[in-house]
């Protein structure tokens, strides 16, 4: 696990987390300007002039490039768990945009989450494995088992309402972002064949393709309720499907034995954490949805001169 993979993944956890607090507050502004009967392609088609919805998709792209670099260096099994961080980094940019500051219930709910990362992966020491997945037939089925898992989360998250929903679709964009973090890997681990050989391959156009679903599912948990929600069950689906398929395509392998009691400790504080920051006062119910969030510029600062007059 080297410092470059691990400084790589953090900035691109940073770059996910304010992308997300971004597009959830055009989310958010676009509910209050929807009326009934709105459809998800025609709150695309206004979100696309939002500024705020524009600078977060500009973020995924950074994302995507330095998760890509981070892939490149390190093995999937560290760099995703890593993303876990941008629960905090979610937090930090959320209580700027928001106006709402944690309180100390919610660092400690972040400290059980970090310090359980922490413990996962010093443990669990995850191998590199393999640039690419080997034998290719690993993919079809891993492809199989993704699709299978994503339209059945997705297909029960449209039948509920509300935080569930959010839940449902946060963890089925989670999946789909794992699935699109290993296909990402699979591409920078054949470019040394070159460009133009990788190009005429089917890995950078099935990245692309899922990488879209997951936008897509994405965009339906952060219209489906608040970050509270969606942001644990999607950060923790990804890293769990992320060690998963690791394991299951690039040969990556964590330590077990006598570890696996810190491990599962980890995880349990992972749990804990991440339920704790959904729970928390200064992040739960309507966080992210508050009159401050809503307004623009103009209405707060029409607010600031009626309370001085």
């Amino acid at each position: 696990m080297s410092v470059l993979t691990v400084v790589l993944a953090l900035f691109a956890a940073l770059a996910n987390a304010a992308a997300s607090v971004l597009q959830r507050r055009a989310a958010a502004q676009d509910e209050d300007r929807a009326g009934a009967g709105h459809t998800v392609v025609r709150s695309l088609l206004r979100l696309v002039r939002d500024p705020y919805w524009l600078s977060g998709a500009a973020l995924l792209a950074v994302t995507t490039v330095l998760q890509g670099a981070a892939l490149a260096v390190g093995s999937l099994a560290v760099v995703q768990p890593l993303m876990a961080s941008e629960l905090l980094f979610t937090l930090v940019v959320g209580s700027m945009v928001f106006h709402r500051r944690p309180d100390p219930q919610t660092w400690l709910a972040f400290m059980a989450l970090a310090g359980g990362l922490a413990l996962f992966l010093g443990a669990a020491t995850p191998s590199a494995g393999h640039d690419t997945a080997s034998p290719g037939g690993r993919w079809a089925w891993a492809g199989a088992a993704l699709f299978v898992v994503v339209t059945a989360l997705a297909s029960i998250g449209s039948l509920v309402k509300g935080a569930p929903r959010a839940a449902l679709f946060g963890s089925a964009s989670a999946v789909a972002f794992g699935g699109t973090a290993a296909l990402l890997k699979e591409v920078t681990g054949r470019l040394p064949q070159g460009v133009g050989a990788v190009l005429t391959q089917w890995p950078p156009y099935a990245t692309a393709v899922v990488g879209v679903i997951s936008f897509l599912l994405l965009q339906s948990a952060l219209r489906a309720g608040t970050l509270a929600a969606s942001q644990p069950a999607l950060t923790l689906g990804d890293a769990l499907t992320s060690v998963a398929l690791g394991w299951a395509l690039f040969g990556e392998q964590i330590a077990l034995g006598v570890r696996v009691v810190p491990e599962l400790i980890g995880v349990a504080m992972i749990g804990l954490g991440s339920v704790g920051l959904a729970r928390a006062p200064s992040v739960h119910g309507a966080w992210d949805t508050a009159p401050a969030a809503r307004d623009g510029p103009g209405e707060r600062e029409r607010r600031r001169t009626r309370g001085r007059a």
